[in-house]
């Protein structure tokens, strides 16, 4: 199948609103592709390549060559050299990228490029989740949605779902099960802006006992033990059990032959307490060429240590306890795990004790809490009503200092922002940029605006006079040698445009450090 059409397709969603016709859009290239190509169709339909890591990044994007006037590409010829480029490694391998890549862009056309960029950077914007993708896998196999998104949890992957359902129909859907050693998607939580409207979201009937766990600010982790032999995987299933020996070793030690468990892992300082999700992820991300874990350290040069904390139980020996409720998987949790490597927890049904729990939770430090339905499955790759998280929204006002042209159904107007915090000592420090949030009325309204303070334009950047100012929501705050105060945002969200405060009142790179530090993160490399 030609890469055109999957691009046309991609422009196709990203240009209406509807769910059923995004759907009918991207059901039609999963029937004409070829079976062995379904695979990756269904991957690169979702905005995404199927090699989690290429080395590439925007300063591989910076210069590329003329786009080709006809398309030429073929899906399969595509994946071959993100393969072929995703194995590369040593000497030379740097020069050996940039000649494939400026080979493969040189072929393309220029909407191929630009979806090409998108998909090396993450940033194919087209309205079209993974959730979609496995309903447009359905209508194009005629197998129920449900089976497919099953079958989609239970092997951890749409795109080997759909090479299924095209080979085998919704027989090859109904044989996917748990297994040991198979990572299955995590079951995610739905938000709430308070407790009390999680308590009611989450509860299936009145009356009925809650679990308020604490949210922990690490990463997630599921757990397989088979014996001695453990696997230890991301939440988006990256194998990272080489990089974890304590919390192998704290698995191969629980009293069962075969495990699967679902939980959190924290970088813990040596006097136990927890350090910001910044320090647990350069631990867990971080390795030495061959694979082999380095040991990094805090700014006193003490090891960071990583400890799990599980809440969930999917399977224990021969018993697969995925579609039990989730009361009797806490009580196999309990009897297999010490309290010492358990998410906190409370069981209630009064939401006055809940409400405790979560102000002693963030007193602890904590990001909040999930209040999770008793009754409910394991509804893996699913984010729904049984589990619901209530967090704290941090909100900065900030400076908007450039702007980018938007993509796909944001063509023709200014869209991705870059946002600035005032530097007391004068000018304002880069902290990321976000396009989330903003409704069609604010991009139009932030179009005109940002053209009447426009100072320079290029492709695809427009720089404005410092005069905006922002309201931006977030979840926390992370090192970041990208950005020159060593600070970034995690997920960076417009709230409102504010109309009545200058620039000069704007939130302080100060007050943004205070924030950072107070969550239990070192000090940033780079000042501003």
């Amino acid at each position: 199948m030609e890469l055109a059409g999957v691009v046309a397709t991609s422009a196709h969603v990203a240009g209406t609103r509807s769910r059923t016709a995004k759907i009918a859009a991207l059901a039609e290239p999963l029937r004409q592709c070829e079976p062995a190509e379904t695979a990756t169709v269904a991957t690169y339909l979702a905005g995404a390549l199927a090699q989690r890591r290429t080395g590439l990044g925007w300063r591989s994007l910076q210069r590329l060559p003329e786009a080709a006037e006809e398309p030429s590409l073929t899906v399969a010829e595509v994946d071959a050299t993100f393969e072929r480029i995703a194995g590369l490694a040593g000497p030379g391998s740097q020069a050996a990228r940039a000649a494939a890549i400026t080979e493969l862009f040189g072929r393309a056309t220029a909407p191929e490029q630009a979806w090409l960029r998108g998909a090396i950077t993450g940033e194919v914007r087209q309205g079209a989740s993974e959730a979609l993708v496995q309903e447009a896998v359905a209508v194009a196999t005629e197998v129920p949605v449900a089976l497919v998104r099953r079958a989609a949890m239970l092997a951890g992957s749409t795109a080997l779902v759909a090479a299924a359902a095209r080979e085998g129909g919704a027989d090859a859907l109904a044989g996917f099960r748990l297994e040991l050693g198979r990572p299955v998607s995590p079951m995610l939580a739905s938000s709430a802006p308070d407790l009390a409207t999680a308590w009611i979201k989450a509860r299936n009937a009145v009356g009925e006992v809650a679990a308020v766990d604490h949210k922990l600010d690490g990463i997630r982790i599921q757990a397989h033990k088979d014996g001695e032999d453990v696997l230890l995987v991301t939440r988006s299933l990256e194998d990272i059990t080489d990089r974890l020996p304590e919390v192998v070793q704290v698995v191969r030690a629980l009293p069962a032959e075969r495990l699967v468990l679902d939980g959190e892992a924290l970088a813990l300082a040596p006097d136990g307490r927890a350090l910001s999700f910044q320090e647990t992820a350069a631990r867990t991300a971080t390795e030495l060429p061959g694979g082999a874990p380095r040991q990094p350290t805090n700014s006193s040069g003490e090891r960071l240590a990583i400890t799990p904390y599980f809440f969930d139980l999917l399977l224990r020996d021969d018993t697969d306890l995925l579609d039990a409720p989730a009361a009797e998987r806490w009580a196999h949790l309990e009897e297999l795990v010490p309290a010492a490597h358990r998410v906190g927890r409370l069981l209630t049904d009064d939401a006055d004790a809940a409400q405790q729990f979560l102000t002693e939770a963030l007193q602890a430090g904590h990001e909040g809490v999930v209040i999770k339905s008793a009754t409910a499955p394991y509804a893996a790759g699913r984010r729904g009503a049984a589990w619901v998280k209530v967090k704290p929204v941090h909100t900065l006002d900030l400076v908007v200092l450039a702007v980018e042209p938007g993509s796909g159904r944001r063509r023709g107007w200014l869209s991705n922002i870059h946002l600035g915090a005032r530097d007391p000592n004068g000018g304002f420090v880069l902290l990321g940029k976000t396009f989330k949030g903003m409704t069609d009325e604010m991009l139009a309204w932030q179009t005109e605006r940002f053209t009447e303070l426009a100072t320079q334009r290029q492709e695809w950047l427009v720089r404005v006079r410092p005069e905006q100012v922002v309201e931006i929501a977030f979840d926390g705050v992370q090192r970041s040698s990208r950005y020159p105060g060593g600070l970034a945002l995690r997920f960076a969200r417009v709230l409102r445009y504010r109309q009545d405060k200058t620039a000069a009142e704007a939130d302080t790179i100060e007050d943004v450090r205070a924030l950072y530090l107070a969550r239990g993160g070192t000090p940033p490399d780079r000042e501003a």
